[in-house]
């Protein structure tokens, strides 16, 4: 095994067992994790690389406090728990290395150049940048989060040099479009776009802080912090991000809405963008949408083969409405849109109403809704009952004319689906009729009620397996749950985190879904006044059911289904 000299005189192994196991001991020893929780994540150091310390953490055994603490433990280093009044010094080396290694010289002292790290076995740069120098380099100990603060305070300098007075930007809007075309500005904003696609972002929010704008991603429905942008670029940013999406730059009191057309990584990518004025400045949210070919089949978003066969039944009548219900970002839309697809044929005409138009269906005719002029969900539905249409896909009922317009298309011969907010499907029906629509009318034109939640799936290339215990059986039924479904096929396992997943564990979602067919049993108990509580209650499986089997099918984990599903 090699050996190598730290520039200390420590002595430190590149790529060693030892160094782990001498890391693991520490751990132990100052009860930070069990012997068991090291030798876990030596196993999947084994099989998958990576430090050990990273792995105990992406587990939750240890904090990044005490990772930090037991790195000095180990290789008699400083901690610096806080950056609070540190400047960082200026040296004679390549900035872009120090930059890309988050490696910052912070103080000299007694021949030595202490610099600034989260990662004390960067041997070869340490020797570099010590030859460079004609110090002793002395790694000191921090935080990435401290090191992501210390560079933000070097930009936000260097801009203060660069650009003068840019605190009145707001009150010179040609120096604000000037500032807003150059090429600085531009790579940064073109750089959050390229790594948002890079890493399946659903959406990208810019938000204006006191002192700084926070860039975070929307990823598998969950929000990663990814960036900060100091104070004196946030205005250029956000002018950037108005002349893009086609808004007025010169208003910054009222909402805007916008649209982007980009090409990143070779995919065409359209942006829906929303600006609000808050108290320290305009905060924007961007919303992704791929013009690429997607999969829409229904197994590919995770129902089982049942609630597929009763999906496929429901898109073979020639009329009734279908509702799909949930909160915002449940994906609703794109179950109908799967649905779209099995039914999309030559002999079929196909009309929807949206708000806006998500997503590009070939032989599919597509309205986009404008409040603005009038043109809401009602009036379209209208219009377009006289264009002969086979199947209408509306984008939500909001209200008792739109329900009722709807229930009325499907009552004269057409397939009406569309979106409702509530949080389960009983609780559908109760909405309805609160909305104003008739009992009777439901009863003969309603063929079905989905509620749906979308819970992350665990990544394939780390999950391990992971045995429920008897408690967690006995509490969830799970036992009772598996004999009754017998296409539950795996095992339950446990996220992880690798590089393929940004270390969460989870890669892509799916589908929690519970169905309720407008048959006989609901029928009889909504006429005697007894609505059950519990769609269970009428022998159908539950949302928090049919995720419980997608983790013990190995899919997904309790801890999720729980957070989505309760």
């Amino acid at each position: 095994m090699r050996m190598q000299t730290f520039p200390s005189g420590i002595d430190c192994f590149d790529q060693g067992v030892r160094l782990s196991m001498r890391l693991g001991e520490i751990f132990v020893s100052n009860e930070y994790c069990l012997q068991q929780d090291v030798a876990k994540a030596l196993d999947i150091q084994q099989g998958y690389g990576g430090k050990l310390g990273t792995i105990l953490l992406n587990l939750g055994t240890i904090t990044e406090a005490q990772l930090l603490s037991c790195l000095a433990q180990q290789l008699e280093l400083e901690v610096l728990p806080s950056v609070d009044g540190v400047e960082v010094l200026s040296v004679d080396f390549p900035q872009h290395l120090l930059r890309e290694n988050k490696v910052l010289p912070y103080r000299e002292e007694n021949g030595r150049l202490y610099v600034l790290t989260d990662n004390p076995l960067n041997l070869s740069l340490f020797a570099l940048l010590g030859n460079a120098a004609e110090k002793e380099v002395k790694p000191v100990l921090t935080t990435d989060e401290n090191l992501k603060q210390l560079l933000l305070q070097l930009d936000a300098g260097r801009l203060e040099e660069d650009s003068g007075s840019l605190v009145n930007l707001d009150e010179q809007i040609d120096k604000l479009k000037e500032l807003a075309s150059e090429a600085p500005v531009i790579k940064l904003v073109n750089g959050f776009f390229t790594k948002a696609v890079a890493q399946n972002a659903t959406d990208i929010h810019f938000e204006s802080l006191r002192n700084v704008m926070k860039v975070r991603y929307r990823t598998d429905g969950i929000l990663h912090l990814v960036d900060q942008i100091p104070q004196n670029l946030k205005l250029a940013v956000i002018a950037r991000l108005k002349i893009v999406s086609g808004m007025n730059i010169a208003e910054n009191r009222l909402p805007q809405d916008g649209r982007i057309s980009i090409r990143v990584a070779g995919k065409e990518i359209d942006v829906r963008a929303s600006s609000v004025p808050t108290q320290f400045g305009e905060s924007f949210v961007l919303r992704l949408l791929g013009k690429e070919q997607i999969d829409y089949s229904l197994e590919s978003l995770g129902f089982y083969p049942d609630h597929i066969d009763q999906i496929r039944a429901i898109t073979k009548q020639t009329k009734g409405v279908f509702l799909t219900t949930g909160p915002t970002g449940s994906g609703k839309t794109t179950t109908l849109y799967s649905m779209l697809t099995d039914l999309s044929s030559d002999e079929i005409k196909i009309i929807t109403v949206e708000d806006p138009v998500e997503y590009e269906f070939k032989g599919v005719n597509q309205i986009s809704v404008r409040p603005e002029i009038d043109f809401t969900f009602a009036n379209a539905l209208r219009s377009i009952l006289r264009q002969d249409p086979d199947v209408i896909m509306v984008g939500e009922m909001r209200d008792l004319e739109t329900a009722e317009i709807a229930v009325q298309s499907a009552l004269t011969g057409h397939l009406v689906l569309s979106t409702l907010h509530t949080n389960s499907a009983l609780a559908s029906v109760t909405r309805l009729l609160d909305m104003g629509v008739e009992f009777f009318l439901l009863k003969a034109s309603i063929v079905g009620i989905m509620a749906q939640r979308l819970a992350r799936r665990l990544c394939p290339h780390c999950s391990v397996e992971a045995p429920l215990t008897a408690d967690m059986d006995k509490l969830y039924c799970l036992s009772e749950l598996s004999a009754r479904y017998p296409f539950v096929q795996g095992a339950p396992r446990k996220a992880v985190g690798c590089p393929h997943c940004g270390h969460t564990g989870y890669l892509g979602r799916m589908v929690l879904a519970e169905m309720l067919p407008f048959d006989g049993k609901l029928m009889a108990a909504l006429e005697k006044g007894s609505a059950p509580s519990d769609i269970g209650e009428l022998g159908y499986r539950s949302m928090l059911q049919d995720g419980l089997l997608k983790t013990l099918d190995g899919r997904t984990t309790i801890d999720e289904v729980l957070r989505v599903a309760q």
